[in-house]
């Protein structure tokens, strides 16, 4: 199985859709798809991933399921912290000071249980974070491969060549990511980007029963650069 993992295009997230630019990137990945072709789509609930799939439903026929555990606003929740200034929140992965936390000792020695530091105890990250591996979890086995948590390896259940797509986000992405492949969560959040309309594809591939999944590419826009369409991003603050 390939597993295509693809953040919506340029957003306008009041009220939650896409840029004109956006719906191009939307287009232009349509476009790179239909080449090899998907068995599955499936998308978050927010209407930014819903126009971003679109294109591509379109072109290869097929219907999205949605994923409500996929929504940026329940990420959102469960990994922003309050700015020290008091104006606001921002994503754990990109506050300075948590960012440069994320990569001490401290947090690298415990690992999955990164979440204990005192540092960010208070937070409650730990619910957030086991909340994505659960869904995730569930996710994988409805599509043939069971987890075996904390392994990096997941059984194989009804082993298969189909090409599945995810249409989500960036902030739920790294969370995603970081469950399905066993990287502890401040590891992949701070050292991989996932840009605007980025593709990135993992294979499941069986070997005695069992599959170690793999990144054949990360975060790909190269449909953009085909299409001379350009690429964006945004790192919000």
């Amino acid at each position: 199985m390939l597993l295509y993992y693809i953040r919506h295009g340029e957003p306008i997230y009041n009220p939650d859709s896409l840029t004109p630019l956006g719906e191009r990137q939307a287009e232009a990945l349509a476009k790179r798809l239909s080449r090899y072709g998907l068995d599955k789509i499936y998308a978050s609930t927010s209407t930014r991933a819903i126009m971003t799939a679109r294109p591509t439903c379109e072109t290869l026929g097929l219907e999205p399921e949605l994923l409500a555990f996929a929504h940026e606003d329940l990420a959102w929740h469960d990994f922003s912290i309050p700015k020290e200034d008091g104006k606001g929140r921002t994503w754990i992965s990109y506050y300075p000071k948590t960012k440069e936390l994320f990569n001490t000792k401290a947090i690298r020695d415990l690992g999955d249980r990164w979440y204990e530091h005192p540092d960010i105890r208070e937070y409650h990250y730990e619910n957030g974070i086991h909340r994505v591996y659960d869904a995730t979890d569930a996710f994988l086995k409805t599509l043939g491969y069971e987890h075996l948590r904390y392994t990096g390896k997941y059984k194989v259940i009804n082993g298969n060549d189909k090409r599945i797509a995810l249409f989500a986000h960036a902030g739920f992405g790294e969370a995603f990511l970081s469950a399905l492949l066993d990287i502890p969560y401040p590891m992949f959040c701070t050292h991989f980007g996932l840009s605007h309309s980025g593709m990135t594809v993992i294979e499941f591939a069986e070997q005695n029963g069992y599959s170690i999944p793999k990144v054949r590419t990360l975060s790909s826009d190269s449909h953009l650069y085909h299409e001379n369409v350009p690429s964006t991003d945004s790192v919000p603050y």
